[in-house]
């Protein structure tokens, strides 16, 4: 055989060898095809938070609601109706009724109305939702003079960019004569990088009137988060 020959079967062997390294690298470097639109999307950097602009969630309330500014720090635990001596156990619990612990100020309001008492909040408070809390406290209880309850976690709402959680509690007031009055609250938190914001809507489980349901607190809660990010 010629060295002519030899030659050109020798090539044609670097091209074969070639083309199995670069499909073997394509396959081993190209793209995840895991990936997806909403995964690059949800990386995006969000909009700042400009706490001025939840007056603008109120436009989700039912009619015949009257609305109030709050005034100085709200948490969900202000909310639910415990003063200001309350303690919870697990221990650890505290960080979800009181997201924003130690903020000076937040922004927000309450309505009342036939369907219960509904608040929107936000404080600036850095940090991200803890998932060992979350682990721990699938069910916890909380009380304050008088009062005490069972806060239940539930499914949450998504919101982009954030982290939420959704909480059920049910609360007992022991009045004067040994008489109980029980509340029931809806609550929904999201954590927005430097704020955290909620929605409480608070029901009592002995009125008359239709009460406002899980639904509308996420709802509210969505259009909160939107608000806030203009």
């Amino acid at each position: 055989m010629s060295p002519l020959v030899d030659r050109r079967r020798a090539a044609d062997r670097c091209v074969v060898a070639a083309a199995a390294v670069l499909m073997i690298c394509v396959s081993a470097c190209g793209t995840d095809p895991g990936s997806s639109l909403s995964d690059q999307s949800s990386s995006e950097e969000p909009a700042e938070i400009n706490p001025a602009r939840i007056d603008r969630a109120r436009s989700v309330l039912p009619a015949g609601y009257e609305v109030t500014d709050l005034v100085g720090p709200v948490g969900p635990i202000t909310a639910w109706g415990y003063g200001a001596q309350w303690t919870t156990a697990p221990e650890r619990c505290a960080a979800l009724g009181d997201p924003a612990a130690g903020a000076t100020r937040s922004d927000g309001w309450s309505a009342s109305g036939p369907g219960g008492i509904v608040y929107a909040v936000v404080a600036a408070a850095p940090g991200e939702l803890d998932p060992a809390v979350i682990d721990e406290c699938g069910r916890w209880t909380i009380s304050g003079g008088r009062t005490t309850g069972t806060v239940t976690l539930e499914p949450a709402p998504p919101a982009d960019g954030a982290s939420t959680i959704a909480m059920a509690t049910s609360s007992a007031t022991v009045v004067e004569g040994g008489t109980e009055t029980l509340s029931h609250a809806q609550t929904v938190t999201a954590y927005l990088g430097d704020h955290v914001a909620f929605v409480a809507v608070v029901t009592d489980p002995g009125s008359p009137n239709p009460q406002l349901g899980s639904d509308f607190a996420a709802h509210l809660l969505t259009e909160t988060v939107s608000a806030l990010r203009g």
